[in-house]
């Protein structure tokens, strides 16, 4: 960076940030004592400005104090402000194929797709196939300077991904001296515990016009069951409420359903379940069969209260595993006065292990022919004297089972992130900043799926029939060629290991991700001057590649196994860039006006998939006087779609759907709208009485991308304050407005969506039920879906911080309390319909308030930190949900949850420092229905109190 010739006193330039920055913690900003700063580019412009005056919001929060907690990695500590979603976090990462350890940012929780994640002002290789999510373990801890957050749409500066806004991790410039830290931490409440160790070495070299530096750091975690965490370790269930007065139907405290303690699956367990004559039995140790204990009067559909029943929560993982190791290294040197060269290079290998249910058969269940083999004599009896419809004895069992002890299935991820930065900057013809890099990085992704039921294998195994000389073989001779061994599925641990070996495989796919970005900058903080101050500019170009590669076994791209048929994404962009910005003082020292500063930003975008799309961004910023400053933004951000979303191939996945051909939803709606239900559902198949639930991830879908998508259009503004008053030295308060309206969003039509237009249309004769495919019986069994830009999403809120330092005799505090006020967040499943839409503020993890608090103090050699986190009651249910049906259940809010964190320690004179620290101090609990690892339970701590210490050396 070259020498800027009108240099400010440092005091000036934290005055400057305080007021420049709408939601900035100027306190958290370090320069060196008393000496003249340069010119600084903040997130949100790339004009190099004097005071680091932001153009928009930006949030401002120290590296060191976002890893001052006992958290694995500073994302999990950034997913626990107001302003962001905790859509993926470790705790509940493992919702999907391939997630597991991942850490990603969802801004204003309109979808992580649409925050963009930048280190040092550039873009990052995303961590996921057919994406740009950026895992923020792969961010270096130790090095980090700040993290700065800027709301709303940014396409103008940084080009697409930025609907919502901005995270930018801005390293340490120069690494200096040697450190190394180790940190131990325990839970409470159960064995789970991690560590993490980091070391660093940096030093100036030629007379201090290069620096160099080089870190590794490391982080581990052990992985927790459900039943090991006394916040977790119940056996609760959702059911029908079984005492419910039909006289009453809408009375909040005679619900439809009801959490039931002990309560679980019946038609579903580890031993084997079959019905005969209307009785359920189940299997002994030795394969014989034994009556249930079960209420006949309090089962609902699989599940039962208070009976013998399997207890899901005993295959919930609610901390994976993780390991992860990154590398470091950079460096940069001065060439001469005004010309600086640079290079960064990064290796992080990541591993998670996450362990979930083994393979199960419902529904349609397992099939059994009289003659199996290892048919029990009580068994074949039960049989022999339960008739069928047409009046004969049954010739098959249908068993429906949970198949842990044919194994447990688990993932185990690993990732690989390269990536390497070169650029030049400095300043030419005197007064334009320039800057020129080449970005290129690289993820590696392999996802080992144990315990893969083959379904061919598993189907010739448990067909087991006597030969010829009376040894148990398997029914089909090819199966036999092919090395079948029978299996014995009558029974908890009945099966053989030989025959555990036959069915189940280890499914493996990998994923390469590469990203290739160059880009060339000019600015000028100083064009020209005009009466009100000087006019500034930036303008550049940029060029980008994206590809992604997903490959698959065989056995999981055919459907055979019980692993989720996934299509082998392939595909790849680029787009290049030009952008223009320019900052124009309209006034300056009249009345009321300080200074008045236009604010105008462009990027014109060339995609090899959807053409050319332009975004643009005009702001104001009024400086009062000294003390207040207000601001505003308007700008139009775009999201080109990703190749996930271009050219994803079909895979499968599975819906959680209630389906309203049930009778007990048939009875829910009344009049011409029950009418019209129940003969659209006669006329797809239903029959009368239909009660088959549809338990979570029951029904087989086939999702696939678009070739024809568009990009997504988004207008966002904000209107805030900052208020740094004199009389009050060290205080700052802002306040900031922002709206942001999403069209043309990329989205899948709910699953809920389509089976309900479908039966509530004026006939079946309609596109919803062209998705849909029924068996013979009436049940679901397939529901198709592809990427629409048919969407839109609004959200609207405000944002409050105050931070407050103050030095006294007994030592020195930092104070910052981040709030945010979410007035709205609608999603309009289908954007032409703008009077149905389906309000999340209030709902679930998007609370109306939440906010943290934040009380550092220093005291000669000690320190010491208080945090607390904030988030308001939310209900489980929408609006429209509950007018339509306003007690659906006995739990219908998440409680008002307030969880604290505190630390303390002592530097030694030596370098040596050593901390020791309390998460969740109370041991704040969760509600029992929730373990946390859903999207809806994110929010909560499902650790419990948590103590670390750490011992670090500095030198």
């Amino acid at each position: 960076m070259g020498k800027n010739r009108n240099l400010k006193p440092v005091s000036m330039a934290v005055k400057l940030m305080c007021l420049g920055a709408l939601t900035t913690a100027p306190a958290h900003i370090a320069f060196a004592n008393d000496e003249a700063i340069e010119k600084i580019e903040v997130t949100g412009s790339r004009i190099m400005r004097e005071g680091a005056i932001a153009p928009s919001p930006v949030s401002v929060l120290s590296g060191q104090d976002l890893v001052n907690t006992g958290a694995l990695n500073i994302g999990e500590a950034l997913n626990k402000l107001p302003s962001l979603k905790p859509t993926f976090g470790m705790q509940n990462s493992g919702r999907f194929i391939g997630t597991s350890g991942l850490n990603v940012l969802d801004l204003r929780g309109m979808g992580e797709d649409r925050t963009l994640v930048l280190v040092n002002g550039k873009r990052h290789v995303a961590s996921s196939g057919g994406s740009a999510l950026v895992d923020t373990n792969t961010i270096p801890t130790a090095w980090v300077d700040r993290v700065e957050v800027i709301t709303g749409g940014a396409s103008a500066i940084y080009g697409a991904d930025a609907v919502t806004g901005v995270v930018n991790f801005i390293l340490k410039k120069n690494i200096e001296g040697f450190s190394v830290a180790a940190t131990h931490g325990e839970a409470e409440n159960s064995d789970y515990d991690n560590q993490k160790f980091s070391i660093s070495f940096g030093q100036d070299f030629s007379d201090g016009r290069g620096n160099f530096g080089i870190s590794y750091e490391f982080a581990t975690q052990s992985r927790l069951n459900a039943l090991d965490n006394e916040f977790t370790n119940h056996a609760v269930r959702e059911l029908t409420n079984f005492e419910r007065d039909p006289n009453r139907p809408d009375a909040l405290d005679n619900p439809d359903e009801k959490f039931y303690d002990n309560a679980g699956f019946f038609n579903l367990t580890e031993s084997g379940v079959f019905n005969a004559g209307g009785i359920y039995y189940t299997f002994n140790e030795d394969g014989s069969p034994r009556p249930m204990q079960l209420d006949y009067n309090k089962l609902d559909g699989l599940a039962c209260v208070d009976c013998e029943f399997l207890n899901l929560r005993k295959f919930t993982e609610i901390q994976p595993s993780f390991d992860r190791h990154i590398v470091n290294f950079k460096t940069n040197y001065d060439i001469n006065d005004d010309t600086n060269i640079y290079l960064e290079g990064k290796f992080a290998s990541i591993e998670s292990e996450n362990w979930g249910q083994p393979s199960f058969h419902t529904r349609s269940g397992i099939t059994l022919s009289r003659d199996n083999a290892f048919l029990h004599p009580q068994t074949a009896q039960i049989m022999d004297s339960t008739l069928d419809d047409e009046g004969n004895p049954l010739t098959a069992l249908r068993i429906n089972r949970f198949n842990e002890d044919i194994g447990r299935r688990f993932e185990i991820s690993t990732r690989e992130t390269t990536r390497f930065v070169l650029g030049i900057e400095g300043v030419v013809a005197e007064d334009w900043d320039y800057e020129v890099f080449l970005n290129s990085g690289t993820t590696e992704i392999e996802r080992a799926n144990h315990n893969n039921l083959v379904r061919p294998n598993f189907q010739a195994a448990i067909d087991a029939v006597f030969d010829d000389n009376g040894n148990v073989v398997c029914r089909d001779a090819q199966a036999r060629a092919n090395g079948c061994e029978p299996m014995d599925i009558m029974g908890f641990n009945r099966p053989s290991q030989e025959s555990i070996n036959y069915v189940n495989t280890v499914s493996v796919g990998t994923v390469k991700v590469e990203q290739l970005n160059a880009g060339a900058s000019l600015a000028n903080g100083g064009l020209f001057e005009l009466p009100a101050g000087p006019v500034g500019v930036a303008f550049g170009v940029e060029y980008r590649e994206e590809k992604s590669r997903q490959r698959e076994d065989e056995n999981a791209k055919s459907g055979e196994t019980f692993f989720n048929s996934l299509g082998e994404d392939e595909g790849e962009y680029d787009v290049s860039e030009v952008f223009f910005e320019t900052s124009i003082p309209l006034l300056g020292d009249v009345l009321l006006v300080d200074t008045l500063t236009l604010e105008l930003a462009s990027r014109y975008a060339d995609y090899s998939t959807v053409g050319d799309v332009t975004s643009w961004k005009v702001g104001l910023d009024w400086q009062v006087y000294d003390d207040l400053r207000f601001r505003s933004t308007l700008a139009e951000a775009i999201r080109a779609p990703n190749i996930g979303e271009l050219f994803g191939a079909t895979s499968e996945t599975f819906y959680g759907v209630d389906d309203p051909c049930r009778v007990k939803n048939l009875n829910q709606v009344t009049g011409a709208t029950q009418e019209q239900r129940k003969a659209n559902c006669a006329a797809l198949g239903v029959p009368a009485g239909f009660d088959d639930s549809y338990d979570s991830a029951r029904i087989r879908g086939a999702q696939s991308g678009n070739k024809e998508l568009t990009p997504e259009e988004s207008t966002s503004y904000t209107i805030g304050a900052v208020f740094t008053p004199e009389f009050v030295d060290g205080l700052t308060f802002t306040v900031d407005y922002w709206n942001i309206e999403l069209e043309d969003s990329i989205s899948y039509v709910l699953s809920q969506q389509i089976v309900n237009r479908c039966v509530d249309a004026q006939s079946i004769d309609n596109q919803y039920c062209a998705l849909i495919t029924r068996a013979d019986d009436g049940r679901m069994t397939l529901i198709k879906n592809t990427a629409l830009n048919i969407a839109k999403q609004k959200s609207s809120g405000v944002d409050f911080e105050i931070n407050y330092d103050v030095k006294t005799s007994l030592g020195d505090f930092k104070t910052r309390l981040m709030a945010t006020r979410l007035i709205e967040r609608q999603r309009f499943p289908f954007q032409d319909e703008v009077n149905e839409f389906e309000e999340y503020a209030g709902v679930d993890t998007e609370p109306s308030w939440s906010g943290a608090l934040d009380i550092g103090y220093e005291y000669e050699n000690v320190f010491a930190s208080w945090k607390m986190r904030y988030v308001e009651k939310t209900s489980r249910f929408r609006p429209d949900e509950l007018e339509k049906n306003p007690n659906p259940s006995n739990h219908m809010e998440w409680p008002t949850y307030i969880v604290t964190d505190i630390s303390g320690g002592y530097n030694f004179d030596n370098g040596m420092s050593v901390k020791l620290g309390i998460d969740n101090l109370f041991n704040k609990e969760m509600i029992k229905y929730t373990t946390g690892t859903t999207l809806e339970g994110g929010t909560y701590d499902n650790i419990g109190r948590f103590g670390y210490v750490q011992l670090s050396y500095k030198f």
